[in-house]
């Protein structure tokens, strides 16, 4: 199974991160995507990129909610990582007004920056949209470029957002909010091809029911993967491999 966005360089896991991690690869998976979040998380995720080889892959990019004053520095440092390292994507990149909008426009310069970086180097993007969905497609359209491709990570929209985002050849990350009994994904999922899904924790966040409230870890991913089974009427072991190729399938395009 592949774990597609998880921050296991998180401060969360500084007592038992090796114990976490083993937990993980009990429980079967095989590889975790690490998403950034700016220039502070990027040690700590090449560590792990370095420790795990061929297991955590990194990826690079400023999250939305890091974007401030001084982004178009970070941005520079995050193109710089480019130019020296390899990695499978540009992300966490987005937009996030749920919070605050005092930074609306530099999200929104941050965003098709990195976009831009990412076509640069054949890689595909990781996106955070919170409150911001229609706001975060606008960009995408006004980018204009349909070779740009990645995952919604994180998805909670409705079916008229779950298709608008297929429609721009994107794929739905599915975690912890799909097992929420008020999440709204039980009315998505069932109408969605597994063509589209991959699955994700965003560990330590947003942890599925029965932890729900507690620090979420990667091996939790197996509760995402049976509650989708549950919504499409597939047995774990199909949605496992359906979303594990599709990650692949991601995977090949920014590794060629």
């Amino acid at each position: 199974m592949i774990e597609t966005h998880a921050h296991i360089y998180s401060d969360d896991y500084a007592d038992d991160r090796t114990q976490m991690l083993n937990r993980a690869w009990n429980a079967g998976i095989e590889q975790i995507w690490m998403p950034n979040c700016d220039h502070t998380t990027i040690e700590g995720m090449m560590a792990l990129a370095d420790a795990y080889p061929g297991k955590c892959l990194p990826m690079i990019g400023l999250h939305p909610t890091y974007v401030k004053d001084n982004f178009e520095k970070e941005l520079e440092i995050m193109e710089e990582w480019l130019g020296k390292h390899k990695f499978i994507a540009v992300g966490e990149i987005g937009m996030d007004l749920f919070w605050d909008v005092t930074f609306r426009e530099q999200q929104e310069r941050a965003f098709l920056y990195q976009c831009k970086l990412a076509r640069k180097h054949d890689l595909w993007i990781d996106i955070h949209s919170r409150s911001a969905f229609w706001e975060t497609v606008k960009l995408i359209e006004e980018f204009g470029d349909p070779a740009l491709k990645g995952i919604f990570h994180c998805f909670t929209g409705t079916l008229e957002e779950a298709q608008k985002a297929i429609e721009l050849g994107f794929k739905l990350g599915v975690g912890g909010v799909a097992t929420f009994k008020n999440g709204g994904l039980d009315k998505v999922i069932p109408f969605v091809d597994i063509e589209h899904i991959v699955l994700e924790t965003d560990a330590p966040y947003l942890a599925p029911v029965p932890y729900r409230g507690k620090r979420n870890e990667v091996a939790y991913i197996d509760l995402v993967a049976q509650r989708v089974a549950d919504l499409l009427h597939l047995s774990k072991a199909e949605v496992i491999l359906a979303t594990s190729q599709n990650a692949r399938n991601m995977l090949s395009t920014s590794l060629r």
